[in-house]
């Protein structure tokens, strides 16, 4: 997922540099329209919260069905599993690599990409949403 819209900053490293705003991009980030859709049939809220990713793992995955959908209900599934880190984890921030992809920074300096992992539990539903946050949260 290429973020172009973000603009052609560049820290030192060539990496894309956030804007002066990371509550703006975590605004930004956190819609997840497609998947707060599909939850939202399902009866499943979607509360920014680490239990609500253990409901989400509990959802039956009529998305599966859809090629058109897989790919971007994937994606919000990583943006949403990162917007749960950001809110809760504390100094966890987003970072737009320099190929346009969001990551995790966390407060260790520690990077992880959230995207990939996404589209696999919306493929599969391998790894769980709420086994990869346990494991991001740790100290």
């Amino acid at each position: 997922m290429k973020i172009p819209f973000l603009g052609p900053r560049h820290g030192k490293s060539g990496d894309a540099a956030l804007p002066a705003d990371p509550e703006a991009i975590a605004a930004l980030l956190s819609e997840c329209a497609l998947l707060r859709s599909q939850a939202d049939r399902a009866g499943v809220r979607l509360d920014d919260t680490p239990a609500s990713l253990e409901a989400l793992d509990q959802m039956v995955p009529l998305w599966r069905d859809d090629p058109e959908t897989l790919p971007w209900l994937g994606n919000d599934a990583g943006l949403y599993l990162g917007t749960v880190v950001v809110r809760t984890v504390p100094g966890a921030v987003w970072r737009i690599r320099r190929d346009g992809e969001p990551v995790l920074r966390l407060a260790s300096g520690r990077e992880v990409e959230v995207m990939g992992p996404g589209r696999q539990w919306a493929g599969s539903g391998v790894p769980e949403l709420s086994q990869l946050y346990a494991e991001i949260a740790e100290p």
